[in-house]
């Protein structure tokens, strides 16, 4: 008599669910995600003690308490990745669930759902600031153009997108968190310097083509500018990383 055996996959959002739990699990990832909290928070005394009060509305707390989760979600999503080299995880990982590029689409998830929940929370945060400020004296106009919400959304994602992309790329933690700040910003500077790379820079600079998101309303030019610069920073180290994980010998 034979037995037969089905072996399951694990489902999708239960991967993602571990992915998310797993951001927290280390020392680095949970110090990362409280500093980025008590930072947020930070944003909105610095505007409540020092702005002027036209400055203190809603659109000024939630753009200035944006900063702390853009500046280090990159480097959580860079964690996510190269922990599991150097805390010797991925061979249990890969283990459990084999299929390694299904594991790597559970980080991306993981990484779109944090830069939501930081948005989210930042959202909040900035509503709170703006009726103490409103108690206080400050102008507390709740004007917003709607446009900006979706499109900060998107500028979190975009980065928290590339510090996974470097991080499956170089699978070395201090090495992706350097490459992933200096690169960027010594590209900027050489298009600044040198005026035959300027025009390329408009297309090429993420830097330069994310700054259309803290606008309202975009134009067309404008978000083909940042899909290009996206394409080039986002999606190149995403795929490279991929194949590199796909690739990579565990021990």
């Amino acid at each position: 008599m034979s037995v037969l055996t089905e072996t399951r996959a694990v489902p999708m959002g239960r991967l993602t669910v571990v992915e998310l739990r797993k951001l927290a699990d280390t020392r680095a990832g949970f110090w990362l995600l409280l500093i980025i909290g008590l930072a947020t928070v930070a944003t909105s005394g610095i505007l409540l003690g020092w702005a002027e009060d036209a400055e203190q509305t809603f659109a000024g707390f939630f753009a200035f308490g944006l900063v702390p989760s853009a500046v280090l979600l990159p480097v959580l999503g860079i964690l996510s990745v190269t922990s599991e080299w150097s805390q010797r995880t991925a061979l249990t990982t890969f283990t459990l669930v084999p299929a390694r590029g299904r594991v790597m689409t559970a980080k991306l998830a993981a990484g779109v759902l944090i830069a939501i929940a930081a948005t989210v929370a930042t959202g909040l945060l900035a509503a709170a600031a703006n009726v103490i400020a409103g108690s206080l004296g400050g102008d507390a106009s709740w004007s917003l153009d709607s446009s900006l919400i979706w499109q900060s959304l998107l500028l979190q994602v975009i980065f928290v997108l590339m510090g996974i992309g470097f991080g499956a790329l170089l699978l070395n933690t201090p090495l992706a968190i350097v490459i992933f700040f200096a690169l960027p910003t010594v590209w900027t500077m050489v298009g600044e310097i040198v005026t035959k790379l300027a025009d390329a820079a408009k297309w090429l600079d993420l830097n330069v083509t994310s700054q259309a998101l803290s606008e309202a309303d975009a134009t067309g030019g404008e978000y083909a500018r940042l899909a290009v610069s996206a394409a080039l920073w986002v999606v190149l180290p995403l795929v490279a990383g991929f194949v590199r994980v796909l690739r990579k010998e565990v021990s």
